[in-house]
């Protein structure tokens, strides 16, 4: 068995620091890096480029809604079509700058609100897809899984690949608790990296309201931008290699 491990990097911006990216990077397998709209700025991501790079991370574009002050956990207003081409913006401008650090992005994750939207309104999915296959460099998507972005692209023929998170708790409908509730953030990191052995063994998700849901994954996220992140990160590769699981990209 095998298992990729992402987190979504590069969210500082100018002198402002959220997280360490470089202590990150040193556990994860596959890095989406902010492109300038919920977080970064150029000088940031061709740093976090830079430093995926040099350790041979698979790099993935993190696009969201450009709302730096709610960190882009606040859905915005805008039609499908207008969605499509923001993400397009973001992502071609991640692209610009990993061709100047002489790396290429692989993937696109849709970050937080923006994310979550996808997840549930196949409009905002498709246009979501259609943006990342009009973009060059034969990019895949990393989806919820369960969910119409993971379904949107593999109607449209695009490569998807689907994650579930190990920070985060779980509704009956396989979705991600709003972070408004309590528990929706795990912050022990046995816990969390027990969960996802059994996870991983069985299939099924544990969700806060009692019982469990059957999902699929290739991907697995520890949220970058969180108290003790990068400790919970090592904890988690360590309790895989533990259980006999293999930490590789979901991306070759």
């Amino acid at each position: 068995m095998k298992i990729d491990l992402n987190s979504d990097l590069g969210e500082s911006f100018g002198p402002w620091t959220m997280g360490d990216d470089a202590a990150m990077l040193d556990v994860v397998t596959s890095a989406n890096i902010a492109c300038g709209g919920h977080a970064s700025d150029p000088e940031t991501m061709f740093l976090t480029l830079t430093q995926a790079a040099d350790r041979g991370v698979v790099i993935g574009a993190h696009p969201g809604y450009a709302d730096r002050e709610g960190f882009g956990r606040r859905v915005i207003p805008m039609q499908p079509a207008e969605i499509g081409r923001m993400v397009a913006a973001q992502v071609g401008s991640l692209q610009g700058l990993a061709a100047l650090a002489r790396t290429k992005v692989r993937y696109v994750k849709p970050h937080g609100a923006l994310g979550n939207l996808a997840a549930d309104d196949r409009t905002v999915a498709d246009a979501i897809v259609a943006a990342v296959s009009a973009l060059p460099g034969h990019l895949a998507v990393l989806a919820i899984s369960g969910t119409e972005l993971e379904l949107s692209a593999r109607a449209a023929g695009v490569e998807v690949w689907s994650e579930i998170f190990a920070d985060r708790a779980y509704l009956s409908n396989g979705r991600l608790v709003p972070r408004s509730r309590d528990g929706a953030v795990l912050h022990d990191a046995h816990l969390a990296a027990e969960r996802l052995v059994r996870f991983l063994e069985t299939g099924h998700m544990p969700v806060i309201d009692g019982g469990t849901i059957k999902l699929a994954a290739q991907s697995v996220c520890v949220h970058g931008d969180t108290a003790g992140a990068t400790d919970m990160a090592r904890a988690i590769r360590a309790r895989l290699k533990g259980a006999g699981i293999t930490v590789a990209p979901f991306l070759g």
